[in-house]
């Protein structure tokens, strides 16, 4: 693969982008993001890394933390987490309430607010709020082999201070059941996996075990079993992007995670994995110029899924 030359594509394919779409302002926290910004990393599995930008620069995962909250809470619970949750895409925003009344408080999918504050009451339950954020972080720690990665305090500060339309869905689950905790550990939880500070580098090289069913191919810990990859993989394909996830799957093909932050992580079953990050989104939060530089990647690489 010859990787320069693939680069120099990805940039030449941004650069009229940089700095367009819309930084995640309804997190105070957040609106101050450049959003000129721009970072790549691209892991494969024999450990070489492949970079662009600002792949160094640490910024808020958001909700790609639920991709690892998911894997944790499979490994924990196995098939038990989906009498809670649903697998199904939304078609709604990543915060909507509107299904929940009609599906009597399971959400859809564990990617969407509502699951994913589920999945983060799942993993509070087996221990406790605090606990289960150092078991993420731990985890992170491990994964990346940097045991720099932390919370970014102000971040989750100002999710927790402009969080009541999450706390309207914890509520509105409690209100069927379905929540184990009180509401206010499990979000307590959830805002601050939320607001988890990554580099691609170090959310790629974490995240290589999705690619290479789920054993990472450097230390070859299993993370979680074959099976269980597989099931996550498949839940990035199709809920991964909310609103958006059948556009991301025809131009990208490729199971994804995005976040508000202006994150992106890709997994290429067989290949690696990928993180981009640029903080201005489109309408359904995805960032607008990772979604560039995937597709891209992708035509260069023939890494789609489907071929």
């Amino acid at each position: 693969m010859d990787w320069q030359a693939i680069t120099a594509r990805i940039e030449a394919a941004v650069a009229p982008h940089i700095g367009t779409g819309k930084v995640a302002d309804y997190i105070p926290a957040l609106a101050r993001v450049d959003p000129a910004r721009f970072g790549m990393a691209i892991v494969q599995g024999n450990g070489e890394m492949i970079t662009l930008g600002d792949s160094h620069e640490p910024f808020s995962i958001q909700s790609i933390s639920k991709v690892f909250t998911l894997s944790m809470a499979l490994r924990h619970y196995g098939e038990d987490v989906w009498n809670r949750v649903g697998r199904e895409p939304t078609g709604s925003a990543f915060n909507s309430i509107v299904q929940l009344e009609n599906e009597k408080g399971i959400p859809r999918n564990p990617l969407i607010n509502a699951g994913a504050i589920v999945v983060t009451d799942m993993l509070v339950a087996a221990s406790n709020r605090d606990a289960m954020v150092q078991e993420l972080l731990a985890r992170f720690h491990r994964l990346s082999g940097d045991d720099t990665i932390g919370i970014d305090e102000e971040v989750a500060e100002s999710e927790s201070a402009t969080g009541s339309r999450n706390r309207a869905l914890a509520h509105f689950m409690a209100a069927f059941g379905n929540m184990a905790n009180p509401v206010e550990d499990a979000l307590h939880a959830y805002f601050r996996q939320c607001a988890v500070r990554m580099s691609c580098r170090q959310l790629a090289r974490a995240a290589l075990f999705l690619a290479y069913d789920g054993c990472d191919p450097i230390n070859r810990e299993q993370l979680v079993t074959r099976e269980n990859c597989r099931r996550i993989n498949a839940v990035m394909m199709t809920c991964g992007h909310y609103d958006n996830s059948g556009d991301f799957a025809y131009r990208i093909g490729l199971p994804g995670k995005s976040g508000v932050g202006g994150g992106i992580l890709c997994i290429a079953p067989g290949h690696g994995a990928i993180a981009v990050w640029s903080p201005g989104l489109n309408a359904s939060g995805t960032s607008m110029v990772g979604a560039i530089a995937l597709e891209e990647l992708v035509e260069a690489t023939g890494w789609s899924v489907f071929g």
